[in-house]
């Protein structure tokens, strides 16, 4: 395995790792790793864990190239704060593509057999960017969901309001203040979306702009090759609600997988507390993506040719 510095993108110029297997000497497949909500670096680095660097890692031990970089939002924060109408546009899909073409330009990369790997809030845009233009072989959801991000949002806060923590009075004013904003969300013109924000810089058109269609909704556009996988320890994106309508709503779709790992949780690596109130503690565990996930993805991969 060795990897090569690179960057993405020049306005907003991103760090980044070409993971290569050893042996180049015939093309290589590969895939473009996609963050999940927030800034994040290359890694995907979250206290303890580093969910991309194991997937790199693991997937070059077994002939796949990766390409992952910094987030925009993570590398850029202070000028990306400044776009007032910023939507998973600026913030993922572009980059996402660059990265793709630049797997493209690699003469050590087979051209037919790039497929896009997408994490968490990246895995509800793989299906988009793919459509965009990343134009992949195929499609790998890691705890995706077909759900609306103000949905999950919403979720999250009741989940946390249900404990009985100390914190439950203020969460649930937080879920009611958030209900309030996200009410008759599509309704709105763009320009009221952009005008109120729901938190921070971040206005409500982000999430109306990425809203108005679905992962399932662009999966059933197309007939690629599809890997939806799941954490049954997972207490950010759920088995029994997100990952089960998954299998409802593409039941009928072809060249669809699903791996379901009952220990793990959001990160893919094994469950403590399943409890989103424990999150810091829960990744504060030093940890690594099982050797079965890394073996499911290059089955996948070797398989759609």
């Amino acid at each position: 395995m060795k990897s090569e510095k690179i960057v993405i993108g020049k306005e907003y110029p991103l760090n980044g790792l070409l993971t290569l297997p050893d042996n180049t000497e015939e093309k290589v497949p590969a895939v473009v790793l996609v963050h999940g909500s927030g800034a994040s670096n290359m890694d995907e680095k979250v206290m303890k864990l580093t969910p991309f660097k194991d997937l790199a890692e693991g997937l070059a031990e077994k002939g796949i190239a990766s390409v992952r970089y910094d987030k925009r939002t993570y590398a850029h924060g202070m000028k990306m704060v400044k776009q007032k109408d910023m939507t998973a546009k600026e913030e993922t899909i572009e980059d996402a593509i660059m990265a793709a073409d630049l797997l493209r330009n690699d003469e050590r990369i087979d051209q037919d057999r790039i497929f896009i790997i997408g994490h968490s809030m990246g895995a509800m845009l793989a299906p988009r960017i793919d459509a965009e233009g990343g134009n992949f072989r195929g499609l790998i959801l890691m705890a995706g969901t077909p759900l609306r991000m103000e949905d999950i949002v919403l979720r999250q806060l009741k989940q946390a309001g249900n404990s009985n923590s100390l914190m439950k009075w203020i969460v649930n004013l937080e879920y009611k203040i958030f209900a309030r904003k996200f009410d008759g969300l599509y309704d709105m013109s763009d320009a009221e979306a952009v005008r109120k924000k729901y938190a921070g810089n971040v206005s409500l058109y982000y999430f109306k702009e990425m809203g108005l269609k679905t992962a399932d909704q662009y999966l059933l556009e197309n007939n690629k090759p599809a890997l939806i996988m799941q954490g049954g320890m997972d207490f950010q994106v759920l088995a029994d609600e997100d990952f089960r309508k998954f299998k409802e709503v593409l039941a009928d779709r072809e060249n669809t997988e699903y791996r379901f790992y009952p220990e793990l949780n959001h990160c893919f690596v094994k469950g403590i507390y399943n409890d989103i109130l424990k999150a810091s503690k829960e990744y504060s565990v030093e940890q690594h993506i099982p050797e079965e996930v890394i073996r499911n993805i290059a089955d996948f991969i070797n398989k759609n040719r």
